[in-house]
């Protein structure tokens, strides 16, 4: 049997909702409608409103999310931002684009920031956290914001992974993105809800930094392409923007898409769930601990000891897993972050694969992937 770690879920799904999606696409085309317009502002609605903030605005990418972000944040030169070096680089990224310095710290063991080394790091130049909820985990809000707030700082989460999941909050239910003065997200075509092709979004309950987002990501030009329903003058003094837009076509993808949301977070545990029950007793195969502060699996992060092995025999018996940060992001040349010292963030890049995990697998799919790692461990 072949398994791909990805690929058949944008097809498998496209195949399901074959009529649906044909129809929204056609209905952009047919209309002439494809830059800022009506399905654009009916994702940014659903998002908002599915996420528990007053604000969605629909950018490029999340890596544009994340930069425009710091930018509405007037971050720059001479300011320090606090983040992980565990995660894909686009948080480091952003910081750095915006001229600012990139301060990492440590993850725990479960992969998300370890609170207990923020305060150490702060200084009189850190503006703003910026925590990474990684694979669907969230990270400890209330310790970050009681931080936050002690310093005058302010929180961007990275929900890139985390569309959908919930962590309790000071005793309330809130959403990942929904706790921060702001939350980013991804709809890249492996995401949670992904697009046929690029697409991110920032939330906000902010309106300040709502309409500086609306300015950032289109040219700094407040016209009604670039918000329904609410009268935003153009500003009389002008900034610089840059031309980060969810398109219209991605939209109406992403709005049929949304429909299935809790069909797809639903597959997605009952698979990961059918992982764990077979596979927790092979000692030297590390399985995520069950974690109260995540309610969706965006990737199912296994460590393994003997990991290029372990890869290389999954691969013979046909089944594509994801190693990737081999080397983490602070030790790659070129970057100047080597100086940091981050243990728990080096020994996981040694450790880490990916198993296939969409919500279009097949029941026979799942359980052969289950018994190639038995045969692994039992050779």
């Amino acid at each position: 049997m072949e398994i791909s770690f990805i690929r058949p879920s944008y097809i498998r799904f496209y195949e399901n909702h074959k009529e649906e999606l044909d129809t929204a696409i056609q209905n952009c085309l047919k209309s002439g409608e494809l830059t800022l317009r009506e399905e654009v502002w009916n994702f940014e609605q659903t998002l908002a409103e599915y996420v528990g903030t007053k604000y969605a605005i629909g950018v490029n990418s999340c890596t544009d999310a994340l930069f425009l972000s710091l930018k509405a944040l007037d971050i720059g030169p001479g300011d320090e931002v606090i983040t992980v070096s565990h995660t894909f680089i686009a948080p480091i990224q952003g910081i750095v684009h915006c001229g600012a310095t990139p301060i990492l710290v440590d993850v725990d063991d479960i992969e998300l920031m370890d609170v207990s080394k923020l305060e150490e790091v702060i200084t009189s130049r850190t503006k703003v956290i910026i925590p990474v909820h990684l694979t669907g985990a969230v990270c400890v809000m209330e310790k970050i914001m009681d931080i936050a707030k002690k310093y005058n700082l302010r929180v961007i989460e990275d929900a890139a992974q985390a569309l959908g999941s919930d962590t309790y909050y000071y005793g309330k239910l809130k959403k990942a993105g929904s706790i921060g003065n702001i939350g980013c997200f991804s709809f890249n075509t492996a995401k949670m809800l992904g697009a046929y092709g690029d697409g991110g979004a920032v939330v906000t309950n902010d309106e300040e930094i709502y309409k500086k987002l609306l300015l950032l990501r289109n040219h700094w030009n407040m016209s009604q392409l670039s918000v329904r329903g609410a009268d935003y003058p153009q500003p009389e003094i002008l900034g610089w923007g840059w031309k980060s837009r969810l398109d219209n076509i991605q939209a109406a993808v992403l709005n049929v898409k949304f429909k299935y949301i809790d069909e797809i977070i639903a597959r997605r545990e009952q698979i990961v769930e059918w992982y764990i029950e077979r596979l927790f007793k092979f000692r030297d195969f590390k399985v995520p601990f069950f974690r109260m502060n995540a309610w969706v699996w965006q990737e199912f992060h296994v460590r393994v000891e003997e990991r290029e092995k372990f890869v290389e025999f999954m691969k013979e018996k046909g089944v594509e897993l994801l190693v990737r940060d081999i080397i983490p992001n602070h030790k790659q040349k070129g970057l100047g972050l080597e100086h940091f010292n981050l243990p728990v963030t080096e020994q996981l890049a040694k450790e880490i694969v990916r198993l296939p995990l969409y919500p279009e697998l097949y029941n026979d799919e799942i359980e052969y992937v289950v018994k190639s790692v038995k045969e692994f461990y039992e050779k």
